[in-house]
């Protein structure tokens, strides 16, 4: 069965043990058994479980940009919109794993409609926004448009999905 069919049964443990770890990913097993009421095993056990069906992509650390640049300076995010030649599937999936592949690109986004792609990217400085910009643009005859923003200010961040109450 392809991993798209896979019917996935989740229960209001495994919704609020999701929802803990949205919000704070470094909690110790114990403290979360804690906040869900379970013993650690049934918590340890429901968390592999959580990962091994591909629930929890990984667990990472959100930085405040602002109080980084006090040490590293301020660096230079993008949103970036990509329009390609053409729109089969292998000119998508190509640039697609190019993009996923760039190191500097944060997120990733197939849309529509309006351009193929929604890219954010982050690079220390415009240099180095220009270096990504010819590997990823510039170098791919694929790519017909591109069209770059940059942020001035970041003022919410929230990789959080919301998860509805089980019945509704």
């Amino acid at each position: 069965m392809s991993e798209e069919n896979e019917t996935i049964s989740l229960d209001a443990t495994d919704l609020r043990l999701l929802d803990a770890l949205q919000r704070d990913a470094g909690l110790s097993n114990l403290a979360l058994a804690e906040r869900l009421a379970v013993s650690p095993a049934t918590c340890l056990r429901r968390t592999r479980r959580l990962e091994s069906l591909g629930l929890i992509e990984q667990r990472l650390a959100v930085l405040n940009p602002q109080r980084l640049a006090l040490a590293l300076g301020h660096g230079l995010t993008a949103v970036i919109e990509v329009t390609l030649e053409r729109q089969d599937e292998a000119t998508l999936a190509g640039f697609e794993t190019r993009a996923v592949a760039e190191p500097t690109v944060q997120q990733c986004y197939r849309v529509s409609p309006g351009p193929d792609f929604v890219l954010v990217t982050h690079c220390a400085d415009m240099p180095a926004h220009l270096a990504m910009g010819q590997r990823l643009f510039t170098a791919d005859s694929s790519v017909r448009n591109v069209k770059a923003f940059f942020s001035t200010k970041r003022s919410k961040f929230a990789p959080y999905l919301p998860l509805a109450p089980l019945g509704r």
